[in-house]
């Protein structure tokens, strides 16, 4: 009966220490606001009231923030490199991934990744990576030339959008 009583009064007493404690989820709370504060700060996360991939579509956003990519740039990366299936493509980032294929008239398979960081059509605002099979180097002429090759596609488009 007594060792029963002493397992009561110890249970009393953990438990008191527990809810003593309390604030638990506010110190993790706190913790996870300070992180998203500063991955907003570092410009990695934009808007931490969105939950799902879903709330991007709604319109309820400022009017003013648009997607940072050249639209020209965007259009003839695909349209250069069309030969290249396309493994992935994010618009928000500017980056599309494409997987191995040989050009034509080529001998060699090739894969690339473009990134468009800037909306202005400039050179300083594409990067083209290209990658051999089994990690082989491409010469950075290489990649430069289908940088132009883009680029010049990209000011085909805009001249012939008519919007100079």
């Amino acid at each position: 009966m007594m060792m029963r009583l002493g397992k009561i009064v110890a249970l009393v007493a953990v438990a008191g220490v527990l809810a003593g404690c309390g604030g638990g989820d506010s110190i993790f709370a706190n913790d996870t606001e300070r992180q998203t504060q500063r991955l907003q700060e570092q410009g990695i996360v934009r808007d931490a009231d969105r939950e799902t991939i879903f709330d991007l579509f709604n319109n309820d956003n400022d009017p003013s923030v648009t997607v940072e990519v050249n639209s020209y740039l965007w259009q003839a990366s695909q349209e250069i490199l069309d030969f290249m299936p396309l493994e992935a493509a994010d618009p928000f980032t500017g980056i599309m991934a494409f997987g191995y294929a040989t050009p034509p008239g080529g001998s060699r398979a090739y894969r690339a990744t473009v990134y468009v960081t800037d909306p202005a059509l400039e050179a300083r605002s594409l990067r083209v990576a290209l990658q051999g099979r089994n990690g082989t180097a491409v010469s950075r002429a290489t990649a430069r030339q289908v940088e132009d090759a883009i680029l010049t596609r990209a000011r085909q488009l805009r001249v012939a959008d008519g919007r100079l």
